[in-house]
């Protein structure tokens, strides 16, 4: 029987890894039992880049910690060597995970389980959603696309009033 302190602190990690996980809106347990240490550093610097916090976790203390907030469907992952990553970005734990375990090997790195906003998602959805990266990136995208036609719009007038003989601006000053 563990002694009281001891248990003390564990059901203060309990509560604060369940605090960390109320927050996030995406979290990714993975399986990092093949990976050197350069490797994991490499990782751990291109996590911490995009605000996606990491750490090694015990395996009972994180499902406690789960079951706490309702993510119970995670248990049967939560076995051997796991690390959890969350983030309050729903994408980009699942995107930067997936493209270092396609780097490293399934047999290396292996994710294990993902939730994004609360649901558990499947092998689908998480392949669905891995190839997407963060939020801003997107945001990027989506301006990219909506500017495109106003900019294409832009250049064909300035090059419409180049052909009729220059610029309002020019034709005023020649006046």
């Amino acid at each position: 029987m563990p002694s009281k302190a001891i248990l003390t602190e564990k059901q203060a990690i309990v509560e604060a890894l369940a605090e960390r996980l109320q927050k996030a809106q995406s979290g990714v347990l993975v399986d990092y039992r093949g990976i050197n240490v350069a490797e994991d550093t490499e990782l751990r610097r291109d996590l911490r880049a995009e605000n996606v916090e990491y750490t090694v976790v015990k395996n009972t203390l994180t499902r406690l910690a789960m079951d706490k907030i309702g993510l119970s469907g995670l248990d049967e992952q939560l076995n051997g060597t796991t690390s959890l990553a969350t983030s309050e970005d729903a994408l980009a734990p699942l995107y930067l995970l997936t493209k270092f375990s396609d780097k490293m090997g399934a047999d290396k790195f292996n994710i294990k389980g993902v939730f994004v906003e609360g649901k558990i998602l499947d092998a689908a959805e998480q392949a669905e959603l891995a190839p997407l990266p963060n939020k801003d990136a997107l945001y990027s995208r989506v301006l990219g696309t909506m500017l495109a036609p106003i900019t294409s719009l832009a250049v064909v007038l300035g090059q419409v009033l180049e052909q009729k003989g220059g610029s309002p601006v020019a034709a005023e000053a020649a006046e």
